[in-house]
């Protein structure tokens, strides 16, 4: 869970926020990793939904001083959208509204996440499309930096957390508990598919301890890891939507 000094700027966000819109704010919800026991000051986004009536570039330009200050404070953006925007956009955006029904907390208003219906048929094909298309990005940003061991460990401890995410809600898919801590989510994979996730296992390691996967060895760690993320990709692959 997040820290005092990150609970007194969720609640200076929403004191300004209901000073700008006033009636017009429907809710106000934390969610992601900053809403769980896996949030690392450190590594983690502090990833906020506001909910508005109306959204117009009067409600934009009013929000801006607002969104400005978040910013500054080296957090991302928060989500606006209307509250018929969230009704309707679950099979545009089934993975982020499935995030957000495991894992929130009402900071303002109603819990307009509580209710809301996902299509597995939508999920589904976005986890694979995101599956995929990180695994093309692993490899052409791989390609650029395998001569430099340095730059090549930070891309494996960088893209890990992704493919842990995307590896959670291939679990969800398959009928498995949302696990959020990344080990627990290596943990089930290795137990669903059979296949050993032991790339990812080590790169956990590494980011953990803050250690660069030493000369050589990074290359060999990045065979093993695609292979991680290929088998991944089999596994969403052979789902049913």
């Amino acid at each position: 869970m997040q820290s005092g000094t990150v609970d007194q700027k969720l609640t200076q966000l929403v004191e300004r926020l209901k000073t700008t819109f006033g009636a017009q704010l429907i809710s106000v919800i934390l969610y992601g990793s900053a809403a769980t026991d896996d949030w690392n000051q450190d590594r983690s986004d502090v990833n906020i939904l506001c909910v508005l009536n109306r959204l117009t570039p009067a409600e934009l330009r009013r929000a801006e001083p607002v969104l400005r200050w978040w910013r500054e404070a080296r957090n991302p953006p928060p989500l606006l959208l209307t509250e018929e925007e969230v009704q309707t956009s679950t099979d545009c955006f089934p993975m982020e509204f499935r995030d957000m029904q495991q894992y929130r907390r009402v900071l303002h208003g109603a819990d307009v996440i509580r209710d809301l219906a996902v299509d597995n048929k939508f999920y589904r094909a976005q986890v694979e499309h995101e599956l995929r298309a990180k695994q093309l990005r692993l490899r052409q940003h791989a390609a650029e930096v395998l001569s430099d061991p340095a730059r090549l460990s930070r891309l494996l401890s960088d893209s890990i957390s992704t493919f842990c995410v995307l590896g959670r809600h291939a679990l969800i898919l398959h009928g498995q508990p949302a696990h959020w801590k990344k080990r627990e989510i290596v943990a089930g994979l290795r137990q669903t598919t059979g296949h050993s996730f032991d790339a990812f296992n080590e790169i956990l390691s590494l980011r953990t301890a803050n250690k660069p996967a030493a000369g050589p060895e990074s290359v060999l760690l990045l065979e093993r890891y695609l292979e991680d993320v290929a088998a991944l990709v089999r596994f969403v692959d052979g789902l049913a939507s």
